[in-house]
């Protein structure tokens, strides 16, 4: 009995975790995630539908329960940089993840491979293509990288290129691509040709893609095939988009319930219609099975059948355009001379001969095919006689009127039904106002037995995926977006990332309709949140007229820290609105400060007006700042003339302006006389250094006038001081030189040194002990005549000696001491005199510089002590010892 009882027990725990493994599976559900662009403002040409196809294909998407972010007219950096944090987003959804990415733009194809353009690709030449524009292939890869279960990547991007075109042209539209396992492919238009540019809201191919999806039960191929066959009708054949697929997994966007009305067309009549064979259709119907199928097989059966239908023209030329791109892409493949030469052979004048052109460069061969070469072996038969017309040229146009073509017939029902009645003619969506944010269509409701599958993962926080049968949330999110692009678009100093603008009133409904609104739009990646949100703060600081940021780029025409100019409303009488006009005016009173008018700023608390005197420069009067020691602000307000001039800051006396000390020019006046003359018209005369260096505090008394006037913001150069005070009343240099050196100056050979003698040059005296030797006798005189037999009359050290120079004499070691040489040259002459020389405790004499009068005080030359002598003894007189010989 027991053992019965745990057998039971296990088996009653493996029923629960297999139940358990059962339930888990579909709790962990299906993450989707999406990545939309759309590029509309690209320099050379406003694109008008691709940001409104990106925000239609969005919402559909949220609809359908994808996270989508998306943004709109991106440049290089940030497309990359947002695609970047995507795949890093996908990376981290898992095995079961379905991934969507629409790109809504300008495409090329360049030597095989598909570019996307963003907004600021400069593209000069066909090498440039690589270099400013993102390559598809990069993204492809990326997904078949990923263990991702369903990859869909759809180019909304074949239009007209815009570059100028050169003698290399590029190829028109897309290449034919083929896709990776678990991923399909999607053309706006066939590769090889271009749509034309719609005119409506929205884009035929968007639009028609958007139907599809929200039809519930459609398979994938479903989806793609009957936007092909819709987006035909109504471009009347100008446009027909391709599409490629290798996706296994069953796949859905949205589900049918058992309650939905059933189809026109059943399942089964779905199926046995593309199995049956063209010839077994009219002509009519032939032709869209044909289009539906978007075959070869299918568009030569067509021709075979049909031959003379009015359709066989343009179905010549779709076959024409898919024969060349299926020849390109076996070229391409395999890269080698032969493989362009066999093209060049096929379409000398095709779409891609220049890209085969510049392969052939690459491999250093022959531009043209050669006489004999092996020519590969292609999956389709050349091109025959009747199809070199539609493929002669570098792009195919379906509704080019050269070819003249019929426009397709009615489409029946069997192949595709009517759009529903609210989504023929779409309303277009408000122009968005925040920088890179997706328009937001005009949601339409969804019907009540098309719903998401039940097995996904639904979104965070997606108002559009709880909401899509609930008609009154819907209208309301219509109506807040409407409301907040008006609101947005007529104060743009409001805050433009969705806050409510100031004096807007809001009530519990409001503002709940209000988040919804915020969350039906679609969200920014990452990295392009963060540069939207330094772009509203630096618009949100011009606005409010704060000066920028270092580095913030200030628009053209417009001042740092000013104001962005408002526009001006007109309210219901056609007058202009009153609602933000300024403080005072029509004869309001201002606002009170301190309980007194704020008159200029000059009642503001505290210390604000003077830190504004002093920032701004805000001053009135007619004085200004002069001298050091400038008078303060005083005087009337600002006229005219002084509006907006700024003054520099005012020295202040014990924190208080100097307002009752005279000015700087007074002061010097008082102090120097003679700083100005009648000569030079009141200005003051400049001092040289030779006036310094004589004693002279300004000019000479001939230059000496009257102040004039005219001295207002006069600048004076700082006076040299002895002692920290102006040397004014002190002799001059050359007066203290005279008196402290009367045989420095001759009448005969320096004339007088009150005369003439300004600018007079005087060589540099020797010191002693840093000292001048003013009251000594010079060193020949000295030298004379303490050596009378070294100088002869002609040279004596008395008279004219001032010029006289002297050799000097070699000593035992063949130095240059002076002294040791006339005393060694003197014992030897003259071995039987006696030299008594005076015996001086100070060093021997030097030359220095003299201090600048500017920058040092003059030192006072101190008198030396009387010098004494040794004299010699006396002899030879009566009572004194007799004299040595």
């Amino acid at each position: 009995m027991q053992t019965l009882q745990k057998f039971l027990g296990l088996v009653v725990i493996f029923i629960f975790f297999a139940v358990s493994a059962a339930t888990g599976a579909p709790a962990q559900g299906e993450k989707r995630l999406a990545f939309v662009i759309g590029n509309g403002s690209y320099k050379t040409g406003e694109l008008a539908t691709a940001a409104n196809d990106a925000g239609l294909i969005a919402q559909t998407l949220q609809a359908a329960g994808f996270d989508v972010v998306g943004a709109r007219d991106v440049d290089q950096d940030s497309l990359r940089g947002a695609f970047r944090d995507f795949m890093g987003k996908v990376s981290a959804a898992g095995p079961d993840a379905v991934v969507f990415i629409y790109l809504a733009g300008h495409g090329v194809q360049f030597e095989g491979e598909n570019y996307f353009l963003p907004i600021d690709a400069q593209i000069a030449n066909p090498a440039d293509v690589p270099l400013q524009a993102m390559r598809i292939s990069d993204v492809t890869r990326s997904l078949s990288g990923l263990p991702t279960k369903v990859n869909i990547v759809v180019l909304d991007a074949a239009r007209p290129n815009p570059f100028p075109q050169s003698k290399e042209p590029l190829a028109g539209g897309l290449a034919l691509v083929d896709p990776d396992p678990n991923m399909l492919i999607a053309f706006n238009a066939a590769p090889g040709t271009v749509a034309p540019e719609g005119k409506g809201p929205y884009g035929a191919y968007a639009q028609a893609l958007a139907e599809m999806m929200r039809e519930g039960g459609l398979s994938l191929q479903d989806v793609f095939d009957r936007t092909r066959l819709r987006v035909s009708e109504v471009t009347q054949g100008g446009e027909l988009p391709w599409s490629a697929s290798k996706i296994t997994v069953p796949f859905v966007f949205f589900e049918r319930s058992a309650e939905a009305p059933p189809p026109k067309v059943s399942a089964a009549e779905t199926r046995a219609m593309r199995t049956r064979p063209i010839r077994d259709f009219g002509a009519h119907e032939a032709y869209f099975a044909a289009l539906e199928r978007d075959t070869m097989r299918g568009y030569e059966d067509f021709l075979d059948v049909y031959p003379h239908d009015p359709m066989a023209k343009r179905v010549r030329a779709i076959l024409a355009a898919r024969r060349e791109a299926i020849t390109w892409r076996e070229t391409w493949m395999t890269d080698t001379p032969e493989a362009y030469w066999s093209y060049l052979e096929r379409y000398p004048h095709g779409p891609h001969a220049w890209d085969a052109r510049r392969r052939l460069e690459h491999f250093d061969a022959e531009l043209e095919p050669p006489a004999s070469f092996t020519v590969i072996v292609y999956d389709v038969s050349p091109p025959p006689e009747e199809e070199i017309i539609y493929i002669d040229r570098p792009v195919l146009y379906f509704d080019d009127p050269d070819f003249d073509f019929e426009p397709p017939p009615p489409i029946t029902v069997i192949f595709l039904s009517p759009p529903p009645p609210d989504f023929v003619v779409l309303e277009p969506p408000p122009p968005p106002v925040d920088v890179f944010v997706l328009p937001t269509p005009v949601f339409v409701p969804i019907p009540v037995f098309i719903n998401p599958p039940r097995h996904i993962v639904p979104p965070p926080n997606d108002i559009i995926f709880n909401n899509i049968h609930n008609t009154t949330v819907i209208n309301n999110i219509n109506t807040t977006i409407r409301n907040e692009t008006i609101n947005q678009a007529a104060q743009p100093s409001g805050n433009t990332q969705g806050g409510v603008t100031t004096g807007q009133k809001t009530l519990g409904g409001a503002v709940g309709a209000r988040a919804d609104a915020l969350a039906a739009k679609v969200a920014l990646p990452p990295l392009l949140k963060k540069r939207a949100a330094i772009s509203g703060q630096a618009q949100s600081r011009q606005q409010v007229g704060l000066p920028p940021k270092p580095g913030q780029r200030v628009i053209q025409g417009q001042q740092p820290g000013a104001a962005t100019p408002q526009p001006e409303t007109q309210s219901a009488t056609g007058k202009l609105s009153r609602d933000h006009v300024l403080p005072g005016a029509d004869g309001k009173k201002l606002p009170l400060v301190n309980g007194k008018p704020a008159l200029n700023g000059q009642n503001l608390p505290g210390n604000r007006f003077r830190k504004q005197l002093g920032k701004q420069g805000i001053a009135g009067g007619n004085q200004e700042a002069t001298g050091n020691a400038g008078a303060a602000v005083t005087g009337e307000q600002g006229t005219d003339q002084r509006k907006g001039k700024k003054f520099r800051k005012l020295p202040t006396v014990n924190g208080a302006p100097a307002d009752n000390e005279p000015s700087a020019q007074e002061r010097f006046r008082k102090n120097n006389p003679n700083a100005f003359s009648d000569q030079n018209t009141g200005k003051p005369k400049k001092l040289k250094r030779k006036d310094l260096s004589a004693g002279q505090s300004v000019v000479e008394p001939s230059d000496q006038g009257p102040v004039s006037g005219n001295e207002k913001g006069r600048k004076f150069r700082k006076l040299p001081t002895v002692n920290g005070a102006p040397a004014e009343n002190r002799p001059s240099v050359r007066e203290r030189l005279r008196k402290n050196n009367p045989n420095v100056f001759s009448d005969q050979t320096q004339g007088s040194a009150s005369g003439n003698d300004r600018g007079r040059k005087f060589r540099r005296l020797p010191t002693v002990s840093g000292g001048p030797t003013d009251n000594e006798p010079s060193v020949q005189k000295r030298l004379g005549r303490n050596n009378p037999s070294v100088f002869t009359n002609e040279g004596s050290a008395g008279g004219n000696e001032g010029g006289r120079k002297f050799r000097r004499l070699q000593n035992e070691e063949g130095s240059g001491g002076p002294e040791v040489n006339v005393q060694r040259n003197f014992k030897v002459n003259r071995p039987n005199e006696q030299v008594i020389r005076p015996q001086r405790s100070e060093p021997k004499p030097e030359f220095r510089a003299q201090p600048r009068p500017q920058m040092q005080e003059r030192r006072v030359p101190q008198e030396q002590p009387p010098k004494q002598f040794k004299k010699k003894p006396p002899c030879g007189q009566p009572g004194e010892p007799a004299c040595q010989q």
